[in-house]
C-alpha cells in the first residue's frame, strides 16, 4: 500500500499544540506522508505554551519537511493534486468562519480551498472557546459541506468554559480513514 499524502494544517489554538504533535507523529508511524502547513499566527506567534520557533522545529522534525506557511506556497496544493487528505488540527473558530465564507487569506484556508476543488476530503479538528456560541453556525454549515468531515469533539470544560469545544484528537487516524472513504466517523459528539 502506498503512503497517504496528508496535509496537516495547524491554526493558532496554541493550548492544544502539545496534544496535536503526538497525533501527527502517530499518523506518520501509520504510513501517512505528512505535509506540514501552518497559518501565519501558528507559524509566528510566541505564547505562554512555547515559542513559535520551538513549535516550528517540532513540526518539521516530525514531518521531515519544511512548513508551508504562505499563500504562495499553499496555492499549488489543488492544481498539482498534492494531497489525498487535508487535516486541520487544531482548527480555530476564526478558520471555521473563513472556510464557511470562502475566505482564503492564510496558508491553511488557501490549502483547504485549493484541495477541495479536487473533491478530496478535508478533516477538521475543532478547538475553539466559542463553538457553542458564535462559531456554532459555522460548524453546522460545514457539517453539511461536501467533502468536509470532523474529528469527534466534546466540551472540554463545561463549568469554566461552557461554550468551548475541542476535538478528541486521539480519533484523528480513525476519522481520517473514514473521511478518505467518504464517511463521517460517528458519533461526532462525544462525552
Amino acid at each position: 500500500m502506498s503512503k497517504i499524502k496528508a496535509g496537516v494544517a495547524m491554526c493558532g489554538s496554541f493550548c492544544t499544540f502539545k496534544e496535536v504533535f503526538p497525533v501527527i507523529k502517530d499518523l506518520k508511524s501509520k504510513d501517512f506522508d505528512i505535509v506540514p502547513i501552518m497559518s501565519h499566527n501558528a507559524y509566528s506567534t510566541d505564547t505562554r505554551f512555547g515559542s513559535a520557533e520551538e513549535m516550528r522545529q517540532r513540526f518539521e522534525e516530525i514531518s521531515g519537511k519544511e512548513i508551508i506557511h504562505t499563500i504562495t506556497e499553499a496555492e499549488p496544493i489543488g492544481p498539482k493534486k498534492l494531497l489525498d487528505i487535508l487535516i486541520i488540527i487544531p482548527c480555530t473558530g476564526n478558520t471555521l468562519a473563513k472556510l464557511v465564507t470562502g475566505i482564503a487569506d492564510t496558508a491553511v484556508t488557501l490549502a483547504a480551498k485549493s484541495h477541495l476543488r479536487n473533491q478530496r476530503p478535508v478533516l477538521i479538528g475543532i478547538s475553539t472557546n466559542d463553538a457553542l456560541a458564535g462559531a456554532a453556525k459555522n460548524i453546522g454549515l460545514l457539517q453539511n459541506y461536501k467533502n468536509v468531515y470532523f474529528i469527534p469533539y466534546n466540551q472540554d470544560d463545561s463549568v469554566n468554559k461552557p461554550t468551548s469545544i475541542v476535538a478528541d484528537f486521539s480519533k484523528t487516524y480513525e476519522a481520517a480513514i473514514a473521511a478518505l472513504a467518504g464517511k463521517q466517523i460517528q458519533p461526532i459528539l462525544t462525552s
